[in-house]
C-alpha cells in the first residue's frame, strides 16, 4: 500500500527502507537506544513495516508485529525531529490503522512514554485489565 499526501509518501513497501535511517533515529530513542543493527534487521524483517518519505528521504516510521488476524502490537514509531510538528505521525496512524492487513483485530496494544494523546486519538486506552497482562522483560536488549 501507500498514500500520499503534499510532498510526502507513506509505504508498506520494504525495499523501500532506509535501515541506516531507522538505525540512526532508534539510537536516540529512549525505548530502543542499547538495541543492535542486527536485532533492528530482524525486526524489520518478521514485521509489517510503514515508511514515511519526503521524495526519498526516509522521515518516519512505525512497524506492527501481527499474525494479520487477531493481535497487533505497534512499535517503533518515530517521525525525524526535522520533521515534527507537521501532523505526520498521526496521519502515519491514520494509514497504519486503515492497512487492509490490520483491519478486524481483536487486540492492539503498544507501549508509550509521551504519546498518550496521539494514540487515544485512535482508540487505544490504558489498559481495562492490567491484572491480566504479564511480561517477561529484559531491560539489557
Amino acid at each position: 500500500m501507500e498514500y500520499t499526501k503534499e510532498k510526502f509518501t507513506i509505504s508498506d513497501d520494504s525495499s523501500r527502507l532506509d535501515v541506516n535511517a531507522i538505525c540512526d533515529f532508534l539510537s536516540r530513542a529512549y525505548w530502543a537506544d542499547k538495541r543492535p543493527r542486527d536485532v533492528i534487521e530482524k525486526s524489520i524483517q518478521f514485521s509489517l513495516n510503514f515508511g514515511v518519505y519526503d521524495g526519498d528521504r526516509q522521515i518516519g516510521f512505525a512497524r506492527v508485529v501481527t499474525d494479520r488476524a487477531i493481535f497487533a502490537y505497534l512499535c517503533d514509531v518515530f517521525i525525524h525531529e526535522d520533521y515534527r510538528g507537521h501532523a505526520l505521525g498521526k496521519w502515519m496512524m491514520e494509514c497504519v490503522m486503515a492497512h487492509p492487513d490490520l483491519q478486524g483485530m481483536k487486540r492492539w496494544c503498544l507501549l508509550t512514554q509521551d504519546a498518550h494523546g496521539l494514540y487515544k486519538q485512535f482508540g487505544f486506552t490504558e489498559l481495562d485489565a492490567p491484572s491480566r497482562w504479564m511480561e517477561k522483560f529484559d531491560p539489557s536488549k
